[in-house]
């Protein structure tokens, strides 16, 4: 009887640790959720002048500190709006900054976003002039509100960690301005906090992030 008990004792006990090992192995995420808040407001904005006319990115603007992620929150975002509209005649932030530097407008582009954090307004006549040299009357900006990654452990028997809570959130805005009357066509706002569970110790990246913002704000577009 007394081998039996002690039996049943070390299965019960062996549970939590194959349970881990199993965890272990998969290595893969064990709970995940999302949570998304959105604005969007349209002005003059048409589906098919968005069609017709093409858009352009401009260079994205950013809080302190995060000057160096602009560039990739361009790329990521122009890749989710190529897959997400093929029917849209887009122009990378990069052709868009080698057509501003080959028609010598580095300077007055420069002026517009020297301008820009005191009035919240592109100049007109530049953001024509873009528009011109770029062939799309649509210019797009993104502004990165924000981003934080966060990593909290959930350990177990014998201080094992388990799991790991990966989160990240992220503020991202997007305005289109009408390169032809100089006023802002659309904008809109996603804030998004993504977190999951996991063993695996990489955080929630900026792209991914970035991705799941995109997906969101673009869904709405005309």
């Amino acid at each position: 009887m007394h081998s039996i008990q002690s039996s049943i004792r070390l299965q019960i006990l062996s549970i939590p640790m194959m349970v881990f090992v199993t965890m272990l192995l998969s290595g893969c995420a064990v709970t995940s959720q999302k949570h998304t808040t959105n604005q969007a407001f349209a002005t003059s904005l048409e589906s098919q002048a968005l069609k017709s006319s093409g858009i352009a990115f401009i260079t994205p603007s950013s809080v302190t500190g995060q000057e160096e992620d602009k560039q990739a929150l361009a790329l990521t975002f122009t890749e989710v709006l190529k897959q997400a509209r093929p029917d849209l005649r887009i122009v990378s932030l990069p052709e868009t900054l080698g057509a501003i530097n080959r028609a010598g407008l580095a300077d007055d582009y420069k002026q517009m976003f020297e301008d820009y954090p005191l009035t919240g307004i592109f100049s007109r006549d530049t953001l024509l002039k873009v528009s011109r040299i770029t062939g799309a009357r649509y210019l797009a900006q993104l502004k990165l509100g924000g981003f934080r990654q966060e990593s909290k452990s959930r350990w177990g028997m014998l201080g094992i960690r388990i799991v790991e809570t990966k989160s990240a959130s992220l503020r991202l805005y997007l305005q289109i301005w009408d390169g032809e009357n100089g006023l802002i066509a659309w904008e809109g706002g996603q804030e998004l906090t993504s977190a999951h569970e996991s063993l695996q110790e990489d955080p929630i990246s900026f792209k991914t992030a970035v991705e799941q913002a995109a997906v969101e704000l673009i869904a709405r577009l005309p």
